[in-house]
């Protein structure tokens, strides 16, 4: 990564199309399964892949991991927002 001369790092350069992941965690391993299918299929019925992640020690919280060919950074940003937004979804990284 560079720095610019103010000392604050450059954004990588990214190549769309490509295939963009993201993390989301939740109280209900289920309802955060079915949050990536609803929107997956609101956003033109991505294909993508998920696959459950982690669980925390007391197991109140879950994680899926879920990727998709995404085709502009405003496509990520939107899926990215819908995933924010839903209400089964406590943070997505």
């Amino acid at each position: 990564m560079k720095i610019l001369d103010d000392q604050m790092p450059e954004r990588p350069e990214i190549n769309y199309p490509t295939n963009w992941g993201f993390k989301l965690i939740g109280r209900d391993k289920e309802a955060l399964l079915k949050c990536i299918k609803e929107i997956m299929k609101e956003v033109g019925g991505k294909e993508h892949l998920c696959s459950l992640g982690n669980a925390s020690k007391t197991g109140k919280f879950h994680s899926y991991n879920a990727s998709c060919t995404v085709d502009t950074e405003e496509e990520r940003n939107k899926i990215f927002k819908y995933f924010e937004d839903h209400d089964d979804v406590d943070m997505v990284i």
